[in-house]
């Protein structure tokens, strides 16, 4: 009998929470989400700047290389468009100040403390982004199908393959245009990725808030909360 029960003992020693054995799945998934997120933000961030660097630089070599049209050999025509080209940069630039917002926030202790500040901000930044973008390619598109007047991309290309000593360089400020105008396009399904990540991540934290909640309760009422908590506290924090 006493052998009996110091088996028992032995036994009853090593019994474990399976929560306290494993860590929380939604701990790792929320934290898989996130780092996915902010590569993908970071991701977006670069193309942003890019967008802004060459479509930028193409409106500075069109005003240092336009003259009225009094002069003998014009380069630009008298009707140009260039507002295809700023939305680009109005866009590229909204999206650049959005998703470095999101990054910040994702970062920043303070605002981890603040759950709703701080999932506002992951959810409104892509959604923002997301918007900017597919106003500039509607408004880039709209403009640049035009018969009747040029913009700085379908003049460029146009003359392309004219070989240039100086600049414009039509050759290159037709690719730079191009170079622009697809990566704002490739934006809209990272930014739309983006903003469902933002989404789930922002359900997996209400989820996790929850279940935080449940064990301060535990706490309270005398029972040992497992380890999987710890991680959900962290997280929180």
């Amino acid at each position: 009998m006493a052998v009996e029960t110091k088996n028992v003992s032995q036994i009853s020693n090593f019994e474990v929470d399976p929560e306290d054995a494993f860590p929380s799945q939604s701990v790792r998934l929320l934290r898989t989400v996130d780092a996915a997120r902010v590569a993908l933000t970071t991701l977006a961030l670069v193309a942003a700047i890019t967008i802004l660097g060459v479509s930028a630089d193409a409106l500075a070599v069109y005003d240092a290389t336009h003259v009225p049209a009094t002069f003998l050999l014009p380069l630009w025509p008298d009707d140009f468009d260039l507002r295809p080209t700023v939305a680009l940069v109005v866009g590229s630039s909204i999206i650049l100040v959005a998703n470095g917002a999101s990054i910040v926030a994702a970062r920043s202790q303070s605002l981890r403390e603040r759950a709703l500040i701080r999932s506002s901000v992951i959810v409104a930044a892509p959604a923002i982004g997301l918007v900017a973008a597919v106003v500039a390619i509607s408004f880039f598109y709209s403009i640049n199908a035009s018969t009747t007047v040029d913009t700085l991309q379908s003049w460029s290309c146009r003359w392309s393959e004219v070989a240039m000593m100086s600049r414009p360089h039509f050759g290159t400020l037709c690719k730079q245009s191009k170079a622009g105008l697809y990566l704002s396009i490739l934006l809209v399904p990272i930014e739309t990725i983006i903003l469902g990540a933002g989404g789930y991540q922002t359900i997996l934290e209400m989820n996790l808030s929850r279940t935080a909640g449940v064990v301060q309760e535990r706490r309270k009422s005398g029972s040992p909360a497992p380890s999987s908590v710890r991680d959900i506290e962290g997280e929180a924090r």
